[in-house]
C-alpha cells in the first residue's frame, strides 16, 4: 500500500468513526504504529485531521477530501465507467464535464478515443480536466471562469455561470458525491451544485457517472432531481434493487 493509499484509508476511517487510536489504525491497515504516527503527524500538518494523544480526530474537511486524495478510490471501477461513457461521444460532439475523479477519468479516456482527424468540443469548469485536455489537438477546450475550489479544482460562482449560460451541449457527464433515486444528485458544496445544475441544464443528454459507493448517498447540496438525468453509468456492484429504483425513475442504467 502506497503512502497516498494509506492516507486515503486513514481519512476515510476518520470520516466514518470520528476518531482513531494509533493502534486501531495500525491493526486495520496492517502497518506499524510508527508508520501510523508519522502519517497522523503529516496529515495534521496539512490540516486534514487533528492530532490527539495516542491518535487523531476528524476535521470537517475529511468529509470532503481534496481531489488528490480520492484518485486511488475504486480506480478499476472508474476506468470501466469512463470507457462506457466515452463510447457515447460521437466525433464533432460538444461535451460538458464537471469536476471529480470519475469525470477526470472520462476526460482522459475520451481524449485518446477520438478518431484521427476528428474533433470534439469540451466545456468544463474543472481546472485539472482543462490541464489534461489543453494539449490535445483534437479537443477544442472551453473553460468557464470562476473562483477555484481547492478540494475539487472546480470553478464556481457568477463568473462560471456567465459562460455556461451561453453554450449548448450535446451531452454532459455529471460527477456526483451522492445519487439517490428519490433525492436526486448531490454535491458536498452548494457552489459546485449550482454550477453543475446549470451545466446539465444546457445539455441535450445528461449522463451521471458514479461508482456504486455513491448510490444511495445524499450530500449536502442538491444538484438536480433524478428526472433531469437520462443515464446512470456505474459499476457492476450496484444491486438489482438499486438498479430497478433508477430504472423505475426513468433512467437507463449501465453497469460495467
Amino acid at each position: 500500500m502506497s503512502r497516498y493509499e494509506r492516507w486515503n484509508s486513514l481519512l476515510e476511517l476518520l470520516a466514518q468513526q470520528g476518531r482513531l487510536t494509533v493502534e486501531e489504525a495500525a491493526d486495520t491497515l496492517g502497518v506499524s504504529t510508527a508508520t501510523i504516527r508519522r502519517d497522523f503527524d503529516e496529515l495534521s500538518q496539512q490540516q486534514m485531521l487533528m492530532r490527539t494523544r495516542g491518535g487523531a480526530v476528524a476535521q470537517s474537511v475529511s468529509y470532503d477530501l481534496p481531489l488528490r486524495y480520492k484518485t486511488a478510490r475504486h480506480a478499476g471501477e472508474k476506468q470501466r465507467i469512463a470507457e462506457a461513457a466515452a463510447a457515447l461521444v460521437q466525433p464533432g460532439a460538444v461535451v460538458g464535464m464537471n469536476g471529480g475523479t470519475t469525470t477526470s477519468e472520462v476526460a482522459r479516456t475520451l481524449a485518446v478515443r477520438i478518431p484521427a482527424g476528428a474533433q470534439i468540443t469540451v466545456v468544463t469548469n474543472a481546472l485539472n480536466i482543462a490541464a489534461e485536455l489543453t494539449v490535445r489537438r483534437n479537443v477544442k477546450l472551453v473553460v468557464t471562469g470562476g473562483v477555484a475550489r481547492p478540494q475539487s479544482y472546480e470553478l464556481i460562482g457568477p463568473l462560471a455561470t456567465g459562460v455556461l449560460q451561453q453554450v449548448t451541449l450535446d451531452i454532459a457527464f455529471l460527477g456526483v458525491d451522492g445519487i439517490d433515486a428519490g433525492a436526486g444528485a448531490s454535491a458536498h458544496h452548494e457552489g459546485e451544485a449550482s454550477v453543475n445544475n446549470l451545466l446539465i441544464g444546457r445539455a441535450s443528454r445528461v449522463v451521471a457517472v458514479a461508482d456504486a459507493s455513491k448510490v444511495g448517498r445524499r450530500a449536502f447540496a442538491k444538484i438536480c432531481d433524478i428526472g433531469q438525468i437520462d443515464t446512470l453509468i456505474t459499476d457492476a456492484s450496484l444491486t438489482d434493487a438499486d438498479a430497478a429504483a433508477f430504472t423505475d425513475a426513468g433512467l437507463r442504467v449501465v453497469r460495467v
